[in-house]
Formats: C-alpha cells, structure tokens, sequence
C-alpha cells in the first residue's frame, strides 16, 4: 500500500544569553561540570526565580522575523515529569500562553513558540556502575518551536531547519551548533494511507544531533511504520531515537499525554506584560532579514544564485554589503566574495569576522584588475594572500615590490608575441586557415611567459594584428 507521511518538528533553540532563564548563573558552554550553579538552579527551599529579560526579548525578536503574533500578557507553567537532571523535579515551561504564535518559515507554518528552561544533562558512559549528572546546562534558556503536522518528506523537513538554523543565527539569538545541543530537533512522524484524511499513530524521534541525520532517521522511521503496516501490525504511540551506526529508530518509551504532565501555572513567577513602546524598540533593534537581504542585492543587478549565497551568513552579508559601497564593480565585487575571499577562509578554516583584508583594501584591489592593471588570477592567488598578511600594505605597493604589475609596453609585448608564435607554427597555420578559436591558446601562452605581467586585451589585439 501507497502512505503519505505527516511530519511535525519540535526544535528547541537555546539562546544565546549570558545568564540562565531564572537566576543569574553563567550560561555559556563548556565549563567543568557542575561549576555553573547556584541555590536557585539546584532548588534549595526558599529560592525564587527571576525572568530573564533578555530571553523574552530574543522570543519576541524570533517572533518578528517568523511574522508571528506575540502575546502581549503570558505566564509560565510547571511540567511535571522525572527530570533526573533537573533538582526541581519539574520544568518551568508555557503551556496555555506561549510567546510567540503562528508565523512561517521556508514554506512551513508554525503553530507555537513558547519559552522553557533546559534541563541538565545525563552521563551514561563516565563510570562503569552509576549515571554522571551535569547540572551545567539545567535552567539555561530554550525555545521550543513546534511546526504544524504539514511536511510530507525528510528533504523539506531538511530544508525547514536549514532555514530556521540560518535565521535564528541571522538575528543573533542562538549560534546553531546542533553538534554542542544549542539546536535540537524532535520529529513527530506519522503515516497514513494516501487519500486517508484521519491522521496516523504519532511516533516521537527525539534529539537528533544534525540535520542530516534529522532527513535520515525521518526516512528509518517512514520505513519502519510503513513495513509494520504492510504486515497488518499496529504502530504503537512512543518515543524513539536514531541509531545513525545501524540507520534505525530505537524504542526508548511509551509517549505520555500532556495531561500526563500535571500542568499548571508557576505560583513564583508573576506574569508578564509585553508593551507597544517595548515592541516598537525591540523592532528598530532587528537587523535586514535574509529574504530582504537578498532582495537588496539583486536589486543591485546580481543573479539571484549570487545573491543568496552572499546572504547564507549575516557577518558575510555585512563585508558584502559595506564593500559594494566602496566600489561601482558590483559583480566583480561579488564574484571576489564568492571566489578568492571563500577560498581563503576555508584554507584559513576562518570566518569572516575574522578576514584581515579590509572591505575598502580590497575594493583598491578590485580597481587595480578592472583598470587593467592587474591580472585577476595574479592578484587573487599572489596579492590577496599578501594582503591578509600584510594588512598595512597597499595592494599597489605590494603589486609592485612583486613586480606582477601588468605590462602594456607594446614593444615588450611584441616580443613576448613574437616568441610564443615563433615556438608554435603549425597552430598559427591552423589559425591562418579559420581557426581562430585558437586566439586564447596564443593568450594564455603569452601570460606564462609574462608571469601573468601580460595585458591580455592588448596581447589580443596585438597577435591578431600579427598574424593578420
């Protein structure tokens, strides 16, 4: 039998604020274990929390870029399930007001955003006889945001959390390393009989690391259900996770209810009112968004491909943007950021924040290969590397203490000419006789006897004039 899978994704978003949701404990990562605590994190009696503001303002920020609604007037719940990890022994989290609701990304909408604290992390392979708990992590802030039941297949799901991934870094919120945990994605994943319009039993693959393997065990587990339901089996309603060594889904547990969870709203936190005045600030804070970020440079004349690679990154987007400014060469511009500088920061494993090249030295760069002066492949293999190591230096001084500088003596052009024809008669017959597509074999003859010193318009002009 045809099914056609339902997929909804969960992806919580740790943001990226100094301090925890509800206390001021450090919250970066990789710190010993255990040294980012405090009474409140580890729920001694008598503690109480307090909301971080910079938290709710990036969930409102996200809200903005997603175009959702925000609720102006919310609160926060306690969930009651066994944290190990967590000393409360419940998650302070938002069930019937989240932050943020409805909006889209990348075609797929979302239903809810709401805001909850993580919790700590259990170590299974420390000791050889007990768990190893790290509080680090417990009460650092997260985002939940739960797409509606609207994907059909892993590559869309993939796509989805590209975007999502891209955008959440574009604003600063959250540095996307699904690697570190600061991303994480559940898929809820179904299927049904194609026209069948009653949704399938829900299966939960719980925090998968990377989006690759989010397309991956989305395909195991669509393949898994589809095989139980071709053997008249019933799928049972549980939480699984991703083998990636055997490409397989895994049993872990039963999946509860949310009135499993015994919700109800957190007697120590008062709930909180989200102004006209703080929205209208938080929106004059928010930087050009991706999709306007690519609108701007098209608008500039570049090929869509162009442009949406120039806006993959913010900090890349930035260098473009301020580099376009200090030169008319748009393209070319372009095309030295999506050429020589990618190159160079992927030999330099770099990023571009940390480029020594100057947007405005290499606009100078850029004038000296558009006047002519310069060949291109000189000045991106010889110059630009210079540059990035001598920022102090000009790109003419050093085109001249290199002496690549291109040459447009005729008379010395002509006898670099004259020697490469005179080394190559049997081809300037074939030229002579029609084949004048061998004009650039002629060009790039002459360019390495130069050392890339050569004009190539004039070289051109003057072998035609040559060779009649």
């Amino acid at each position: 039998m045809q099914y056609q899978p339902v997929i909804g994704l969960e992806v919580h978003i740790q943001l990226q604020t100094r301090s925890k949701l509800f206390c001021s404990d450090n919250a970066t990562y990789g710190a010993a274990p255990n040294t980012q605590v405090s009474p409140i994190s580890l729920a001694h009696p008598g503690t109480l929390p307090v909301l971080n503001r910079q938290a709710l303002d990036f969930a409102i920020q996200l809200g903005m870029a997603l175009g959702s609604s925000i609720t102006r007037r919310g609160w926060f719940d306690r969930k009651h399930y066994f944290y190990p990890d967590l000393p409360k022994g419940y998650q302070t989290t938002q069930l019937n007001a989240p932050i943020i609701v409805g909006g889209s990304i990348a075609g797929v909408a979302i239903h809810h955003v709401h805001l909850e604290e993580d919790a700590g992390k259990s170590i299974h392979d420390a000791d050889p006889t007990q768990s190893c708990i790290d509080l680090n992590r417990a009460g650092v802030p997260l985002l939940e945001l739960v797409t509606e039941p609207v994907i059909h297949d892993a590559e869309t799901a993939a796509v989805f959390l590209t975007e999502l991934r891209k955008l959440v870094r574009w604003i600063g919120i959250c540095d996307g390393n699904m690697e570190e945990g600061s991303l994480r994605c559940d898929a809820n994943i179904s299927i049904r009989p194609v026209g069948e319009i009653k949704l399938g039993t829900k299966v939960e693959v719980k925090n998968i690391n990377s989006i690759r393997f989010v397309r991956k065990a989305i395909e195991a587990e669509i393949k898994r259900q589809s095989a139980l339901l071709d053997n008249g089996e019933k799928i049972v309603q549980q939480t699984r996770g991703y083998d990636d060594v055997k490409d397989i889904t895994l049993a872990q547990r039963d999946k509860e209810e949310a009135h499993d969870y015994r919700f109800f709203p957190c007697p120590d936190l008062p709930p909180f009112t989200v102004t006209d005045e703080h929205l209208e600030k938080l929106k004059r804070q928010m930087p050009v968004l991706p999709h306007e970020q690519e609108a701007l440079f098209t608008s500039m004349g570049l090929p869509l491909q162009d442009a949406k690679v120039l806006a993959e990154e913010k900090a890349f987007a930035d260098y473009f943007t301020i580099l376009a400014q200090e030169t008319t060469a748009t393209k070319a511009a372009a095309n030295w950021m999506l050429g020589p500088v990618k190159k160079w920061l992927n030999e330099h494993h770099s990023e571009i924040t940390a480029f020594p090249v100057k947007p405005a030295q290499l606009a100078v760069l850029i004038a000296l290969v558009e006047s002519g002066k310069v060949n291109f492949s000189v000045a991106a293999s010889s110059i630009l590397p210079q540059l990035a190591q001598q920022p102090g230096k000009t790109p003419l001084e050093l085109a001249t203490a290199l002496n690549l500088l291109q040459e447009s003596d005729t008379g010395i052009l002509e006898t670099w000419v004259n020697e490469v024809l005179a080394n190559m008669p049997d081809k300037v017959a074939e030229y002579k006789k029609g084949k004048k597509g061998l004009i650039g074999l002629f060009v790039g003859e002459v360019k390495k006897k130069s050392k890339g010193k050569a004009d190539p318009q004039l070289t051109t002009e003057l072998i035609r004039k040559i060779l009649g």
